[in-house]
């Protein structure tokens, strides 16, 4: 039993709730980039002792998501222009590859993934809210689904697992990026050239329009108001 009365097995298991907690929180926007996490704040939100939690804001440090401050607690992973710029050559260099890969590769259980994943995806709204931009989780659950999908043929099982994550790290730079051109922006049409592109085998435009996709993410991010916002806590 530790400190905080919790059992080895309980403390693992509520590291893992602060885990899945934390990370959604930082991914949609309620913990916004740069903010401080205080271990004490945070045991009265989430109701846990401060084992587990720190357990967990470990483990997000390790995913990226959170920076450990010497002597200061933990802070949420900043945003800035040359993190998501280092993102987006990262993403496009390794699913670039993984997507060629997987169009030579596809077949029709592939194709069918691809062509599932689209339409349920399709389905759900980018928004919680019709006249504001609310991040929806169900829509980045599937969002990340359909990407995958898309490069699963390439057969590689560990650069899958690093797509995963560099996806989980854009989704909150993406977020930011709605809250500006949620309404300029006409993702739908993007996702449906790319599986046009890969379903007519065709590595090339695919790739293409991959990287754009990812790109346009930029054009639309305004730090600025993120950090506005992250001054005024």
């Amino acid at each position: 039993m530790d400190k905080s009365g919790e059992t080895v097995g309980s403390a693992k298991t509520l590291a893992t709730y602060a885990v899945d907690k934390l990370r959604s929180d930082i991914l949609n926007g309620m913990q916004p980039p740069g903010g401080r996490l205080g271990i004490d704040e945070l045991k009265r939100q989430l109701g846990i002792g401060a084992s587990p939690l720190r357990e967990a804001l470990n483990q997000l440090a390790a995913e990226g998501l959170v920076h450990k401050i010497d002597q200061r607690g933990f802070r949420v992973a900043s945003a800035d222009r040359a993190e998501l710029a280092d993102l987006i050559e990262t993403r496009c260099l390794i699913e670039g590859a993984a997507l060629r890969a997987a169009i030579a590769r596809l077949d029709a259980e592939a194709e069918e993934r691809i062509v599932v994943a689209h339409h349920r995806l399709s389905r759900v709204s980018r928004s919680l809210a019709n006249d504001r931009f609310i991040s929806n989780p169900a829509w980045d659950e599937l969002h990340m689904a359909f990407h995958l999908a898309l490069i699963a043929a390439c057969g590689a099982r560990e650069l899958l697992d690093i797509a995963r994550g560099l996806h989980q790290r854009a989704t909150r730079f993406r977020n930011i990026s709605n809250s500006v051109g949620w309404k300029q922006r006409e993702v739908g049409a993007e996702h449906e050239a790319l599986v046009r592109a890969v379903l007519a085998r065709q590595p090339d435009e695919a790739t293409h329009l991959l990287e754009t996709h990812y790109r346009r993410t930029a054009e639309f991010l305004d730090l600025r108001q993120v950090e506005k916002k992250t001054n005024n806590k």
